[in-house]
């Protein structure tokens, strides 16, 4: 797998170079099932002060100002609990958290293997060693 920007209606995909191996991709799952189509009724969509071709240029750490996912907005809102894994990821010292899509999952990048030890325990937690390539 590669990442790539999606463009149209997603069907359009362009490969982008971004180096990630250096980082820790920690992904948390709580038992919340968030519904697609509610989510994306509730969002009011952004247009981005800047793209995201130039975004992903910057270092991971310049993302957390720059970097927004629109359905974080109405999903916090409905399920805190999903906001509060968010900025328990921030405490533990992710570069950059985001909720993944329209939820639930929300995943942390990493300088270091967080400890989270009696952090997440009652969610699904998944850590990846070192991403090790260059993607």
């Amino acid at each position: 797998n590669r990442p790539a920007l999606a463009t149209g209606i997603g069907d359009i995909l362009e490969p982008v170079a971004l180096d990630l191996s250096h980082l820790t991709l920690v992904v948390v799952k709580p038992d919340i099932w968030v519904s697609t189509a509610e989510a994306y009724a509730m969002i009011t969509p952004h247009q981005p002060e800047e793209s995201l071709r130039e975004i992903i240029k910057q270092p991971v750490s310049e993302w957390k100002e720059r970097l927004k996912n629109d359905f974080e907005a109405p999903v916090f809102k409905k399920f805190p609990e999903i906001w509060q894994i968010k900025q328990q990821l921030y405490e533990r010292g992710a570069l950059y958290a985001s909720m993944s899509g329209s939820g639930s999952a929300v995943y942390g990048l990493f300088d270091e293997t967080p400890k989270l030890k009696g952090c997440f325990d009652k969610h699904f937690v998944w850590i990846s060693e070192k991403l090790n390539r260059k993607i």
